[in-house]
Formats: C-alpha cells, sequence, structure tokens
C-alpha cells in the first residue's frame, strides 16, 4: 500500500488537530506511505467520496448523516471511534420576537432548508435540531410549520437567516462557528440555547456524535495501519486538552471562522472532549440519530449501529499508544 486518505468535515476533529500538527504523514512516512486529505485535491479527483465512503483506502471523521446514509446503501464501511463536541446549537430569532422558551415554538414557521445534493444533510441536520428544539416542551414537528427555504449553495444557513429576517419564517436552526457569525450579520438572536439543555438527547444531530468511518476492505487488508492512524488521533485529542490556544487556532482553520465565531461556538472545555470511544452511551445516541434520520426518508435502509461498529481497532489504538509511552518514559 502506497497511498492512505482521510477526510473529515470542517468542524473540530481529531483528525484535523493531527492533519496540522503533520503526524499523520510522520507515522507512515518510514512505510513509503502517502498520506492524503480529500480537501487537498481537485473536486473531479475527491468526487464526493467525503458522503459516500466509495473509496476503499479512505479513513472518514465527520458528520453522521452521510456516514449512516452511506452505508444504508449498502457501502461496506465500518464504525471504529465516536465523539461528542458541543457545537452551539441554537435556535436563531429575529430580535424582536420575543421568543425565549420551546413552547413558544407552536405553530410558528420552523425553517428547513432544501439542497439539491445527494444527501441533503443541512436539511436532516435542521429538521432534528428544530425537533430537539420543540422536545424540551414536549411538542414535535407536527406542532409547528415547516417552511421549505432554498438553502443557499454555500450552505452554512445563509438561505434560512434571509428567510428569517425577510419574515418568511419565524426561527431557523444553527450549528458551530460560522453560525455564530452568520447571526450576526442578519441581525438574529439566540431563542432557544440547545446547549443549555441537560439531557443531551436533545442535541443529537449530524455532528453529535461524529463517527469516524474506515472501509471494510482497508480494515480487513490493513488492520494495523487503521489502528496506527486511530494511534494517532488519541494522540491528537490528547494534546487539544493541554493546548488551548493552538486548538482554537486550528478550529479558526478549520472551520473558517475567526476568533469571534470560535469563541462563541466552542465552550472553553472543548479540548476535553475530543476523545474517541465507543461506549454504550454513545451509540445508543447514535441509534436515536439512525431512527430519526429513517423516519423522515433518508436512509433507504436500516442500519444496525451495534453491529456496524467494530471495537477492535480502537482497543488495538490504546494498546499502541500505551507501548509507545512506556517505551518512551
Amino acid at each position: 500500500m502506497d497511498e492512505l486518505w482521510y477526510t473529515r468535515c470542517p468542524v473540530p476533529t481529531a483528525t484535523g488537530i493531527a492533519a496540522d500538527r503533520g503526524w499523520l504523514a510522520g507515522e507512515f512516512a518510514a512505510d513509503g506511505i502517502t498520506v492524503r486529505s480529500l480537501q487537498d485535491v481537485p473536486a473531479e479527483v475527491a468526487a464526493d467520496h467525503h458522503y459516500t465512503h466509495a473509496l476503499d483506502g479512505l479513513i472518514r471523521e465527520g458528520g453522521n448523516v452521510p456516514a449512516l446514509w452511506a452505508r444504508s446503501r449498502g457501502e461496506a464501511t465500518r464504525l471504529i471511534a465516536l465523539t461528542w463536541i458541543e457545537e452551539r446549537q441554537s435556535v436563531l430569532v429575529r430580535a424582536d420576537s420575543g421568543l425565549r422558551a420551546p413552547e413558544q415554538l407552536r405553530g410558528l414557521r420552523l425553517a428547513v432548508p432544501v439542497h439539491p445534493i445527494a444527501i441533503d444533510f443541512w436539511q436532516a441536520m435542521a429538521l432534528h435540531g428544530l425537533a430537539g428544539a420543540l422536545s424540551l416542551a414536549g411538542l414535535g414537528l407536527d406542532d409547528a410549520r415547516l417552511v421549505r427555504v432554498p438553502g443557499s449553495a454555500e450552505g452554512q444557513w445563509e438561505g434560512e437567516l434571509a428567510a428569517l429576517r425577510d419574515g418568511l419564517v419565524d426561527a431557523v436552526y444553527v450549528k458551530g462557528a460560522l453560525a455564530v457569525e452568520a447571526a450576526q450579520r442578519y441581525g438574529a438572536v439566540v431563542g432557544i440555547d440547545l446547549d443549555a439543555a441537560p439531557d443531551r438527547r436533545a442535541r443529537v444531530n449530524n455532528g453529535t456524535p461524529r463517527p469516524i468511518t474506515v472501509h471494510q476492505g482497508l480494515l480487513d487488508e490493513q488492520p494495523e495501519l487503521v489502528a496506527r492512524f486511530l494511534a494517532v488521533l488519541l494522540e491528537a485529542a490528547d494534546w487539544a486538552r493541554e493546548h488551548p490556544a493552538g486548538l482554537a487556532r486550528i478550529l479558526g482553520a478549520e472551520t473558517g471562522a475567526g476568533a469571534v465565531g470560535v469563541a462563541g461556538a466552542y465552550r472553553a472545555d472543548t479540548g476535553q472532549n475530543l476523545r474517541l470511544d465507543l461506549s454504550e452511551e454513545r451509540l445508543g445516541l447514535l441509534e436515536q440519530q439512525e431512527r430519526f434520520l429513517r423516519a423522515h426518508g433518508f436512509l433507504p435502509e436500516p442500519v444496525d449501529v451495534r453491529s456496524w461498529a467494530d471495537h477492535r481497532p480502537l482497543a488495538r489504538a490504546r494498546e499502541l499508544l500505551a507501548e509507545r509511552r512506556a517505551a518512551i518514559s
């Protein structure tokens, strides 16, 4: 094997940190393996592999909507780790709306973006985010009016926020650093802060929990390579805990947001929460997401999350990391 691919979303990821630090390239250089990112090659080379995972030598850390969709369509992937990063999920409203409680969403017009892409993860995010907000008052999506809004080509809620500004909808779900900046541009304010909900099930969405997946072929042929990749990500997560300033810089580069957006979207303890695991809790939260996506037509077939998960690569990665640290000490 002479080439290994990885891909990650423009959000906090252990993969993004490891890539920034040069650790992924360094890990496999002695093997003669070139480590390449889909984000660094022309579109015609990257194709739509970030969403379909139809590339044998690919390890992906990103949103769970495309990952579940690819598996649902029959792509031979395996789930090898999950992270959970709080990313400022909220429902935005106009400044003069007076909306500050989830029960006030009843009967209102809620924006649902529509994008002409194979798997509309933007729409899935909005639906589940709004459902999460409504659930805080014991309500469901049927208790509000869902308004389809053309999503902007760039994504990032521009279409929905324009509709909010123009009075076409009453509330918009958003997430992340760029959403903080976009809200300021459009004069929108937080009506419901999902991060404040004590039950994290209200925040289950595309990035919570966030999966790391690998193609079955790569795992079968190169299990030690996959474990070594994960060991580097474990190191990256540990580094993030000790270097908050460095992490903030990387988050700005990964998300494309400025300091205000990063500070507004990510908690001070973000570096403490990049750990990788396949705990029962996180698998259960991903099952919640799978049920929601299937119920709303985003998945052509069910995905058995427990069977999809393979615990061996992460267990081996932890062994490798412990061995390396013991050798150094």
